[in-house]
């Protein structure tokens, strides 16, 4: 283990130095990037008042005061002896050295974790991979709790990494691994992983370390430390209620999922002997793999996993684990860094619909995000011919640029393959998450979306298109045509576009791929539109005598609106993406079913949608316009940025052309 560490960081690196041309220039950006980041983190944390800020260290302002008195203090009894003596700091300088000291821990533990990456490193990712560790800690979730006062998780990290990294002798790597453990118990199980691996005088320089500063702690606060110990058992109930949210452990979730008392104590005991077994078992044998950096991150998660209350701020581990490389295909290897990104720094309500079904997952989205990486998750051995060097993935030869300034995207380039489903499905959840919170933030002053609803009402007798009132009220006069065009209203936006994309995925990729780019481009310009221009449709314009058949009458008398705004911003109407969604549905299927039949339902689907949007009062009819032209710029940007629609044979594909190797890895393996 000593040699693979070594191997990882001192040589991982070798022929590696500095950057040039546009690699160098992305590593500054990158650079700049995290930077500004790292500023935004710290603006928001010195925004607090200096007294609430220290208010929220949770420690007594004098050693005869108790550690735990309160129930809000969460470390360990050492962590409070070597925090009490900051008290005697002012509060503002206190707030900007914890607030600056953090941040450099975390860019710390990102430079550690960069250089540990295990050979073959391409050039490009020993460049980029720092600053882009370093800007994603940033933004995510352990770092942005971390921040908080009193908060050590974080340190311990970079104890462990600085360990295992970049210290050469046994008993100093020990020492840190120690007092690592000291600060947050359950990263003790790296005890266990160097034993295992041949690092045995470490192993016992670490036990030696954490039973050393343990007993200093009980000695210094014997009170303190029965409290921690015994009355809370290492911490548990303390900070909160164990089943709270913030507990992102096993025994959180059980206690979430309703279970209590001996029968969960036991259950409890069982998961966590078998995560701590399996995830071990698996963090040795990466090891001995030469992946020490995969092995450091699994045992980690393995540690929040398994404890008895494991913090959102402790799960920095999880975020580390994008080391491992998952997939024999070159498509296949982004889903695993892509999930772990996405749950490590969006809210759980993003990333999973507001369900009752799925409030156990989205309510641990966290925990499983470490269970997975330690006992799940098929990382590829260094041994795996396509470790190195995965299944390449083929795109189409390059078509001509439409027009000449308008150069083609690489990013764009027609793939022959079918796109891996998982990641696929993050990534139009989370898509849709943030239209429809984009949407909601949409300005919706009443009075503004309703001067431009007369506007557009004056536009439309200008032009003598002003139907809405009177198809309104011929279908309320209509019972059963009412119900038709409320249901198809209410239940038809998703259903179609949802299945158009599920049957092409399966049956056309390379369509499929032309039609979801389309469709993304149509809904952003959608997005621009709800911002500059909130429209009142015509349900929302009380003195016109329109009547809403989905919704029911809308009190306007009330702020907010009655219950539909608590749902949507009532005044994103124009563009009409009803409408939009529709058409696009027709153009897809006009273009690319076999059968006529099939065609003219294509047809219907969008001529229909406008008669409900008309008819139900939800949209005028210049809305269902503004909506045809985002979903045709959408098809002519795809149209002019990749080329022709439809894949080639698969013989007439080109394979991905592969990254140099670098010097040093090519002369190893030589």
């Amino acid at each position: 283990m000593a040699d693979a560490a070594e191997h990882s960081g001192a040589n991982g690196h070798a022929g590696v130095i500095g950057g040039s041309g546009r690699l160098g220039a992305a590593r500054l950006l990158l650079w700049a990037v995290a930077g500004i980041l790292a500023v935004r983190q710290a603006a928001a944390v010195l925004r607090v008042p200096p007294g609430e800020w220290l208010g929220e260290f949770r420690l007594p302002s004098s050693f005869p005061g108790s550690l735990y008195d309160g129930g809000q203090f969460t470390a360990t009894p050492f962590a409070g002896l070597v925090l009490k003596p900051f008290l005697a700091l002012a509060a503002p300088s206190l707030e900007v050295v914890w607030t600056c000291v953090t941040l450099l821990v975390v860019a710390a533990v990102g430079l550690v974790a960069a250089r540990a990456l295990p050979d073959p490193v391409p050039r490009r990712t020993a460049l980029l991979a720092a600053p882009v560790l370093v800007g994603l800690m940033m933004v995510s979730l352990p770092v942005r709790a971390a921040a908080s006062p009193g908060q050590t998780a974080v340190l311990p990290v970079l104890l462990v990494l600085l360990a295992l990294f970049r210290v050469s002798g046994e008993r100093p790597a020990g020492f840190l691994v120690g007092l690592a453990a000291a600060l947050q118990p359950a990263l003790l199980l790296f005890a266990p992983l160097l034993w295992l691996t041949g690092r045995r005088p470490t192993a016992k320089t670490a036990a030696a370390t954490f039973a050393g500063a343990t007993a200093l702690s009980w000695a210094a606060l014997p009170r303190d430390s029965r409290a921690y110990w015994v009355d809370h058992l290492a911490g548990t109930g303390l900070g909160g209620a164990p089943d709270s949210l913030a507990n992102q452990s096993v025994h959180g979730a059980l206690l979430r999922l309703g279970l209590s008392g001996p029968a969960e104590i036991l259950l409890y005991a069982a998961l966590a002997a078998a995560v701590a077994w399996v995830g071990l078992r698996r963090a040795v044998r990466y090891a001995r793999d030469g992946q020490l950096l995969l092995a450091v991150a699994v045992t980690g998660c393995v540690a929040v996993a398994v404890a008895p209350t494991g913090w959102r701020h402790q799960l920095l581990w999880v975020l580390l684990a994008v080391a491992g490389k998952v997939g024999k295909r070159a498509a296949d290897r982004p889903v695993w860094p892509v999930a772990v990104v996405l749950a490590m720094t969006l809210p759980s309500d993003v990333l999973l619909p507001n369900l009752a079904a799925l409030a156990p997952v989205r309510d641990n989205v966290l925990l499983l995000a470490a269970l997975a990486a330690a006992c799940a998750v098929p990382f590829l051995p260094r041994s795996s011919p396509r470790w190195r060097e995965p299944v390449p993935t083929e795109y189409g030869r390059p078509a001509a640029a439409r027009w000449s300034r308008v150069p083609l995207l690489p990013l764009w380039r027609r793939v022959l393959s079918r796109p891996n489903l998982l990641l696929e499905l993050l990534l139009i959840r989370v898509g849709y998450s943030l239209y429809s919170h984009i949407r909601a933030a949409a300005p919706s002053s009443r009075s503004l979306a309703e001067g431009n609803g007369s506007r557009i009402h004056a536009v439309e007798r200008a032009l003598g298109i002003d139907i809405e009132h009177a198809v309104n009220h011929a279908v309320v006069n209509t019972p059963w045509l009412e119900e038709f065009f409320n249901f198809y209203y209410s239940s038809f936006h998703f259903v179609v576009p949802l299945t158009i994309l599920a049957v092409l995925y399966w049956r056309r990729p390379g369509d499929y791929r032309w039609a979801r780019a389309s469709l993304g481009l149509a809904t952003v310009l959608a997005l621009i539109g709800f911002w500059l221009y909130p429209l009142a449709p015509p349900r929302l314009m009380p003195a016109l005598g329109f009547i809403d058949t989905v919704h029911g009458p809308q009190d306007l008398a009330n702020p907010q609106y009655g219950a539909m705004t608590a749902i949507s911003n009532q005044y994103a109407a124009m563009p009409s993406l009803h409408f939009g969604w529709s058409l696009w549905c027709g153009i897809v299927i006009i273009t690319l079913a076999p059968k006529a039949w099939q065609k003219l339902l294509g047809a219907l689907h969008p001529l229909i949608t406008v008669c409900a949007i008309v008819a139900t009062a939800n949209h005028w009819v210049l809305d269902a316009v503004g909506g045809a032209a985002v979903v045709g710029a959408g098809f002519g940007l795809v149209h002019v940025l990749s080329g022709p629609r439809g894949a080639l044979p698969a013989g007439t594909g080109v394979p991905r052309p592969r990254e140099p190797e670098r010097v040093g890895a090519a002369t190893s393996r030589a």
